[in-house]
């Protein structure tokens, strides 16, 4: 039995690993950060599993990294754990720089002193962000780095110390170049979700308006189900590389926010350009969606387009698994059910409030 470390266990591409990496009969570790909220519910249902564990550990801190390797002795380590909000390391960037960049040399380091160098592969989860202000498209790996944002300067320093360790000292340690995947478990204040939880509450009456930043932008998204496969595959090749993970296909937020809405009952047409622009109901003529300048970041990464042909040739993955129709389909029909049950839970506390105003139940 192989046994895996994985940090950022809790988030999206955490969750789903964790669930791959124990079908596949892995002994899972991750870890997680103490606070005083708990923000468990991607891996509740994997608690209680004989073969996943919990540690408490956080990048910005080397001697629980250290603590924390010395316990599990891993096979395999996947470094999901960052900073992983674009506009928030805008407003956070010496704590991005501290996680993103140097908690990955802390991981490297670490397992260097554990007398892990030998023994353990170690994936990187990098960023189709270092493309940033874009020289070329698509993208590839041997495209010319371009980071447009805190994050992505982050990110580029993580990309480049793993290659460093890689070279210096014969670790197998590896990148994966991930371009935008979403899911139904990606945070709320991402973009993508952002859209389909609006238009789920937009359908179902619970929201009146959606605003968001460059309809224009233009991003690679896939299903971040189908991603961790490719992480998994990137260290069970015969020597450590880095791959772009990525779908090939480029589509704009409009186009996201048209499909959503689509999948609601609603279809949205276009009208304006810029700042001006905004999505109208085409049924009541009543404006849906409109654009905020709150949401427009100091630097814009507009066309991100990923090149997936190494990983397909020499992983064998398959980077269409999961087409962007079917991705915004699994997408809003989870924020349908999710706001369904929000409003049947409304109505009981409502109708138990007005029960008890009235003396029905004490």
């Amino acid at each position: 039995m192989k046994t895996a470390l994985i940090t950022g266990v809790t988030g999206q591409d955490g969750s789903f690993l964790a669930e791959f990496l124990l079908e596949k009969g892995y002994d899972v570790h991750g870890t997680i950060r103490r606070s005083s909220v708990d923000f468990r519910e991607r891996i509740a249902h994997l608690e209680g599993h004989s073969n996943f564990h919990l540690h408490y550990a956080d990048l910005g801190d080397s001697m629980s990294v250290i603590q924390v390797l010395n316990k599990v002795r891993p096979d395999e380590i996947y470094n999901l754990a960052a900073q992983s909000h674009v506009q928030v390391s805008f407003d956070s960037p010496e704590f991005t720089a501290d996680v993103d960049a140097v908690g990955v040399l802390r991981i490297l380091e670490g397992v260097r002193q554990c007398g892990l160098a030998d023994t353990c592969r170690i994936y990187q989860a990098s960023t189709s962000e270092l493309y940033g202000k874009v020289e070329e498209v698509p993208q590839n790996e041997n495209t010319p780095f371009h980071p447009y944002s805190p994050y992505a300067v982050a990110k580029q320093y993580g990309f480049w110390i793993v290659k460093e360790y890689r070279e210096a000292y014969g670790m197998y340690c590896c990148s994966g170049i991930l371009f935008n995947h979403e899911s139904e478990r990606r945070g709320e204040t991402f973009v993508t979700r952002k859209i389909t939880l609006a238009a789920a509450r937009i359908a179902q009456g619970k929201q009146d308006k959606l605003f968001l930043g460059n309809l224009s932008s233009l991003r690679d998204w896939g299903y971040a189900r189908d991603y961790v496969e490719c992480m998994w595959l990137i260290l069970q090749h015969d020597t450590p590389e880095d791959f772009v993970i990525a779908t090939g296909e480029q589509h704009s937020v409009r186009e996201f926010a048209t499909l959503a809405f689509h999948n609601v009952g609603i279809e949205l047409e276009w009208s304006g350009e810029g700042l001006d622009e905004k999505g109208i109901d085409k049924a009541t003529g009543k404006v849906l969606v409109e654009v905020s300048p709150d949401f427009y970041r100091p630097t814009d990464v507009v066309n991100l387009w990923g090149d997936p042909t190494k990983a397909r040739a020499e992983l064998g993955w398959n980077p269409q698994k999961t087409s962007f129709e079917q991705l915004v389909k699994i997408m809003t029909d989870a924020d349908m059910a999710k706001v369904a049950v929000e409003r049947a839970s409304e109505n009981v506390r409502t109708n138990l409030a007005e029960f008890l105003e009235k003396g029905i139940v004490k």
